[in-house]
């Protein structure tokens, strides 16, 4: 692919609907790109001038908040152990943290956990199972969504604002660095995590 080439993909009607589509599965499904995506939208917006900005936000937005609000419905239909991921690994290591403490500290769980796959997953679905009351848990979610998007949009337009007229090398070099903050912000929310657990 040249910059012709994604420059032309770039203006896509298909590609904000897209992007949506894959935030809202990125809240089930953790191999799902969804923040590299939304990192990699911005970036090409700041090299090619496609997709608005503003669609990118508004798209990343709403699935974030769409799939998350999903999680919490299967929380509260489904439970915390009907299946075998959820009691074993990391993601059933994490919905027990989340399952002890999301009453105690929904806000700062919801706002902390977009950042991290499976903290997510598990803060979703432990506010659903644990029937945190809807009018608490949305707002803090939607809070939660529209940051998120903000944040990783932002990421990508500054990044890509330095490649100006290269969008495939915007989008090349956008992308490790959502990875790097994205592990930055994982180690932080585990070690504040951790020192929180010890007091």
């Amino acid at each position: 692919m040249d910059d012709q080439t994604a420059t032309a993909l770039a203006a896509s009607p298909w590609l904000v609907p897209a992007l949506f589509a894959l935030v809202v599965g990125d809240a089930f499904l953790v191999v799902l790109p969804g923040e590299t995506a939304v990192v990699a939208l911005g970036a090409l917006w700041a090299a090619t001038g496609h997709p608005p900005l503003w669609a990118t936000l508004a798209a990343a937005a709403a699935g974030a908040i769409t799939g998350d609000a999903l999680c919490y419905l299967i929380g509260r239909r489904i439970g915390l152990d009907r299946w075998r991921w959820q009691r074993e690994g990391r993601a059933g290591a994490a919905i027990q943290r989340a399952r002890a403490t999301v009453h105690r500290r929904t806000a700062v769980l919801v706002f902390t956990a977009r950042y991290v796959p499976f903290a997510r997953i598990a803060v979703n679905l432990a506010a659903g199972a644990g029937r945190v009351p809807l009018a608490r848990y949305l707002p803090l979610s939607i809070g939660a969504g529209v940051l998120w998007a903000a944040f990783n949009t932002t990421v990508g337009a500054t990044v890509g604002q330095a490649f100006a007229d290269q969008p495939l090398v915007a989008v090349a070099v956008s992308v490790p660095v959502a990875i790097v903050l994205g592990l930055l912000v994982d180690r932080l929310v585990a070690v504040i995590d951790s020192r929180r657990r010890r007091v």
